[in-house]
């Protein structure tokens, strides 16, 4: 049974997805390019799989997740959907296989590791589209590979048969304007596409920064509460 909370909310969440999606097309415009060449990934998470039925029905096609666990059951419960699935977060590669089996794009390849641990999990599955991730902070513990060794783990994903290599993924530094953030990044995209001129995808951009992530090329943004709203109490 439907009850007016639920009417309420499925509103609100077409509101919340219209405004971004407004504000996306406005930066995009403003930085002279088209909005249609940008995808909006929406982040889900700690949201249950009904949101995301929810967010399918208003037209959402790419949504992301941050854990194995969630984006697995997530995945597996909406498999009837037309989704395409993002894993945006660290990666172990005791779960690579795992994270295979359930993403179509993985964001977060940070290390030679991990990226063999998804092309030997691969079981005819086709390619695995993949992103490398760069860490644009001074902090070595935070995810991502240096900019200097970014087109070196490109190579490095370049020969697993299994991978194909789609470009680079970054989030800016709290401690930095971001637009200054994402012109390095944006240099970087621009070393990997030297030796990858396919690889053309620069996933960038939050709720926060994502007008600054356009204007530095963004392909692909990775919006949560913004549109999803607050995250449910975990208990």
């Amino acid at each position: 049974m439907t009850t007016a909370a639920d009417g309420q909310g499925r509103s609100d969440l077409a509101a919340r997805l219209t405004a971004i999606d407004e504000r996306i097309a406005v930066a995009a415009r403003a930085a002279g390019r088209d909005p249609a060449e940008i995808t909006r990934i929406v982040v889900t998470k700690f949201h249950p799989a009904s949101l995301v039925r929810e967010l399918r029905a208003l037209g959402v096609s790419d949504v992301g997740e941050n854990r194995q666990q969630e984006l697995s059951a997530k995945q597996a419960e909406l498999a009837a959907l037309d989704l395409t699935w993002h894993f945006i977060g660290q990666g172990q590669t005791n779960k690579a296989a795992a994270i295979r089996r359930s993403a179509d794009v993985v964001h977060s390849v940070d290390r030679g590791r991990f990226a063999d641990a998804l092309d030997r999990a691969a079981q005819d599955d086709g390619l695995l589209d993949v992103l490398v991730q760069v860490n644009l902070t001074d902090d070595p513990g935070r995810g991502g590979v240096a900019p200097a060794d970014a087109v070196a783990l490109a190579e490095h994903v370049l020969a697993l048969p299994s991978l194909r290599l789609r470009g680079v993924m970054a989030v800016a530094p709290l401690d930095e304007e971001p637009g200054a953030a994402f012109a390095r990044l944006r240099a970087v995209a621009e070393g990997v596409r030297a030796v990858q001129p396919s690889a053309s995808w620069i996933s960038a951009g939050m709720t926060g920064d994502f007008v600054e992530a356009i204007d530095a090329g963004a392909t692909h943004l990775r919006i949560g509460s913004a549109i999803t709203g607050p995250r449910p109490d975990r208990g």
